[in-house]
């Protein structure tokens, strides 16, 4: 139908397998068992073998501080960035939180509004000349 359905995942296989879709392509697939949390009237009407499109909310929190993942490096004992300041690259150790693949939560370390370089190679150190790509 045209209504959303609501659920709690009650499990997540831990193996994938791999399935050829109708174009011929193979797709990694997992199981995931879910519990209907609308009432029974709202989807009893599904019967067996129906189609799911679903979207999974895994966490969510308003004005999340973000970075790109990959301006993430180790250093020391933790996490760094390079933000860029006057010209500069200044290594900015940072704490991250949760990763959502290409974005990461700053926890601490970074105000809104910092520049950081994302993917610095081995050309990029503190106190170093750069300067930003249009």
């Amino acid at each position: 139908g045209d209504r959303v359905l609501h659920g709690r995942v009650r499990r997540v296989e831990p193996l994938a397998f791999t399935k050829v879709s109708t174009l011929g392509v193979e797709e990694q697939r997992v199981l995931v068992l879910v519990d209907p949390a609308d009432p029974a009237e709202d989807w009893s009407r599904l019967g067996d073998g129906f189609r799911v499109l679903a979207r999974f909310i895994l966490w969510e929190a308003k004005d999340v501080l973000q970075a790109p993942t990959s301006a993430l490096f180790r250093f020391d004992a933790g996490w760094a960035v390079f933000v860029y300041e006057n010209g500069l690259a200044v290594r900015r150790p940072v704490q991250p939180g949760r990763r959502q693949g290409l974005r990461t939560q700053i926890v601490e370390g970074l105000k809104e509004g910092d520049r950081v370089v994302s993917r610095p190679d081995d050309r990029v150190a503190h106190d170093a000349r750069i300067r930003v790509e249009p």
